[in-house]
């Protein structure tokens, strides 16, 4: 079961928890075993037409999954998936 990390605005979990499992060979697989447990993460991940959302940063260990394959990324036993949300803008001074 990969770990997956979430910074404790997508955390799954009603306590916050930045950390939990789900079992899977692929992110979508993945993902499947996080909305079986956490319902409601999938929609903080993925948009509507099911694609990763664009402000929303996911890593297979280092690697971006934009570029080793999107949802359809190997993800190894014991492999850390990390998501991000994106941060962006500034105080205007």
């Amino acid at each position: 079961m990969p770990p997956s990390a979430f910074p404790p605005s997508c955390a799954p979990t009603p306590a916050g928890a930045g950390e939990v499992s789900a079992d899977g060979g692929t992110l979508a697989e993945v993902l499947d075993s996080l909305e079986s447990n956490h319902p409601g993460i999938r929609a903080r991940i993925l948009d509507d037409a099911g694609a990763l959302r664009r402000f929303v940063n996911v890593y297979v260990g280092d690697d971006d999954v934009r570029f080793i394959g999107g949802l359809d990324a190997q993800v190894a036993e014991g492999t850390k998936i990390s998501i991000i949300p994106a941060v962006a803008g500034g105080a205007e001074r």
